[in-house]
């Protein structure tokens, strides 16, 4: 570790290495609501909506994970497949599943998923190897939520 890198370390301060699972959940739920290349008010809602359920951003500690996400995201300038390479850092399985469960939401709750979405989608389950049955489950539970 380099010296301030182990400083920050002892202050507990945060390196730019280093990413919280809140951040890599705000970030997964951002680049699938931006796949399509626009982000409207009513994605950034229906985000901020699931986020409120979620027991990591409880007591409203959504925005810092949310600009944390957002400085990752601008790192990649925009390019959502080489941004969701990030979420392999997600700290264990179950909150990989979780990210994907929340992407697939967020794909859905838009009303119609293009092929931008599907690629994406295809792409952050390879990245946090989310196993083809589970991914169908998620996938046929939540088209179900949304069908009319």
């Amino acid at each position: 570790m380099g010296i301030l890198a182990d400083t920050a370390a002892q202050s507990g301060l945060e390196t730019s290495k280093q990413m919280t699972d809140d951040t890599l959940l705000a970030l997964a739920m951002g680049c699938m609501a931006f796949a399509d290349g626009a982000m409207d008010q009513g994605e950034v809602a229906s985000i901020e909506a699931f986020a409120s359920t979620l027991p990591e951003f409880a007591n409203g500690c959504f925005a810092k994970p949310w600009n944390e996400s957002g400085k990752i995201f601008n790192k990649y300038e925009g390019n959502m497949k080489e941004a969701v390479q990030e979420l392999k850092h997600l700290s264990s399985p179950q909150l990989k599943k979780k990210a994907f469960i929340l992407a697939v939401d967020i794909a859905l709750a838009s009303g119609d998923v293009d092929k931008a979405e599907d690629e994406l989608l295809d792409t952050m389950k390879m990245v946090m190897e989310i196993d083809d049955i589970f991914a169908k489950q998620v996938t046929t539970v939540l088209a179900a939520k949304y069908c009319q």
